[in-house]
């Protein structure tokens, strides 16, 4: 399975996810973040930028291909205290979950 179906032409924009989609753990989302072809740390500071932007308790969804991405960010999120709600692999990159808990 490809992202392909996730990338945007504005490739880094946050995005309302579509529920209706019915696209993996996804619709659990809020927004998402598409930082595909993004390297390390700019898939962090994209996170860092929009987190506050979601009430507390919902998702923002992080899309990423860079090998540190797979660690930076449940480790960014144990280090912020926000919870990883969901890490889902494809053959090109991860869809993250990251539950804001403040």
């Amino acid at each position: 399975m490809s992202l392909e179906w996730l990338r945007r032409k504005d490739a880094g924009s946050p995005v309302r996810a579509d529920p209706a989609a019915g696209r993996s753990a996804l619709p659990e989302a809020l927004i998402v973040i598409d930082a595909l072809g993004r390297k390390c740390p700019i898939p962090i500071i994209m996170l860092a930028e929009q987190i506050g932007g979601v009430p507390i308790g919902s998702v923002i969804a992080v899309l990423a291909d860079d090998p540190a991405a797979f660690t930076d960010i449940p480790a960014w999120c144990a280090m912020k205290s926000h919870a990883l709600a969901f890490r889902e692999e494809y053959q090109t990159g991860w869809s993250f979950g990251v539950r804001r808990s403040y």
